[in-house]
């Protein structure tokens, strides 16, 4: 088994990937949010998509954006919302052990 000894430096990994750069993104969280507000159709309210991003657990975004993502409804925001509202009683009344603070 030959083993190819041409390592290819990190910073060449994303050479083929084109990053839309906007100088007031400087936060994961901001780039998530603003995203999910282009995914949702929702560019008006995009400062609650970053907020959400930057307070909620990313596993209950994720959860609703999916739920969310092959929907055929007017308005993808408000299912989104009604989702995440769901998904935050649900926690609620049955918190996971790492949920639970000591």
């Amino acid at each position: 088994m030959s083993r190819s000894s041409s390592f290819q430096p990190l910073s060449s990994l994303f050479d083929n990937y084109q990053v839309k750069r906007n100088k007031y993104i400087s936060q994961e969280f901001q780039d998530y949010g603003l995203r999910l507000a282009h995914e949702l159709n929702d560019l008006a309210h995009k400062s609650l998509y970053i907020r959400l991003a930057k307070r909620e657990k990313r596993s209950l975004l994720e959860s609703a954006r999916s739920y969310v993502a092959d929907a055929r409804v007017r308005s993808k925001a408000r299912v989104f919302m009604w989702k995440l509202k769901q998904l935050r009683r649900k926690r609620q009344q049955s918190p996971h052990k790492d949920d639970v603070k000591h």
